[in-house]
């Protein structure tokens, strides 16, 4: 209540000043019958249109506020805003669902990458997110973070206890098994499947390039296999003829596992493609995975014939750890 007297207070002191000063001025230039109408006009003008400003700010600004989702709730004598969480958009029947298949293991970044790529996530429709745990059970700790984003989500998990060359295929296997328990190979639902790690960044652009694919698309992953980025290489007519890598570049698909999605009813009518988890060398994966679906000229090159960039491998480094320092019960 002071504030609101302050603010009469200045304010009649301003309008008083800048009306003494313009009526002198006036005074001086003009017959004394016009300086006395406009006087009169300014003495009711410029309460009012205070007046006006003031009934802006009180009852306008809360309905303009209201409108952007921001909930006002008193606290003792405190008015706070608490912004409210923006969920997925809208579910539509007429878009292709985006299932994407993602390994996770225990680790002391693993909230704060599967937090940073649920926040991507939140922005792309018709999304589902299948997350598989390397554990003998689901964690609580993974299922109470899924259950908060809002998002459509399957939560897994299988326990890997041999050493395999590619960490994660395993849970990539599992995430395919669920599709083809969950989906039919003669359901007509469109969908496209992609294998994201929680350890990447991901543009939203790169879920607009993928949705529509008719057996698998591919596209450039940048930080990975000791350069800048690695991508495919597309002809003038438009399709994929080689790879423009520098580890074993001989590979019939020498591809990042971030860097292509397959179309769900392909997965589906494929029973046997699934990823080899022996004898299979570092970095052939994706090629032996690849090669069970599609030869070099079914792919379908994206993100601008492969020239431009939608995903990472960032690999957020762990920060140094003090133990026994702050409270141990406290989730990082």
């Amino acid at each position: 209540m002071a504030g609101m007297f302050t603010l009469i207070f200045l304010t009649a002191c301003r309008i008083t000043c800048f009306f003494f000063f313009f009526y002198r001025s006036l005074r001086d230039r003009m017959p004394p019958v016009k300086v006395k109408r406009i006087a009169k006009v300014l003495i009711i003008a410029l309460p009012l249109a205070w007046f006006l400003q003031a009934s802006f700010h009180s009852t306008i600004t809360p309905l303009i506020t209201k409108g952007k989702d921001i909930d006002l709730f008193k606290r003792g004598s405190k008015v706070i805003s608490k912004n409210v969480y923006v969920r997925p958009p809208p579910w539509s029947h007429s878009l292709p669902t985006i299932y994407v298949i993602t390994p996770t293991y225990y680790r002391i970044m693993q909230k704060a990458e599967l937090i940073r790529m649920s926040n991507t996530l939140l922005h792309v429709a018709n999304l589902h997110w299948i997350v598989v745990e390397d554990s003998n059970r689901k964690s609580n700790f993974v299922g109470r973070l899924l259950e908060n984003t809002g998002l459509n989500y399957t939560h897994l998990n299988v326990q890997i206890t041999d050493k395999l060359s590619s960490k994660g295929s395993g849970q990539r296997n599992v995430g395919l098994k669920w599709l083809r328990d969950t989906f039919s190979v003669n359901d007509s639902r469109p969908g496209v499947v992609f294998f994201a790690d929680d350890d990447n960044t991901y543009s939203l652009e790169l879920f607009d390039e993928m949705r529509y694919t008719k057996k698998v698309s591919v596209w450039p992953v940048a930080f990975v296999g000791a350069m800048r980025f690695e991508a495919p290489k597309v002809n003038a007519s438009g399709k994929v003829s080689g790879w423009d890598v520098k580890y074993a570049p001989n590979r019939p698909f020498a591809i990042d596992m971030a860097g292509f999605a397959v179309n769900l009813q392909l997965i589906l009518s494929k029973p046997d493609a699934n990823f080899k988890l022996y004898g299979v060398p570092s970095g052939h994966q994706e090629t032996r995975f690849l090669e069970g679906l599609v030869t070099l000229s079914d792919l379908e090159p994206k993100a601008e014939n492969c020239t431009k960039v939608l995903v990472w491998h960032t690999r957020a480094a762990p920060p140094p750890l003090y133990r026994g320092y702050g409270n141990p019960f406290i989730e990082t």
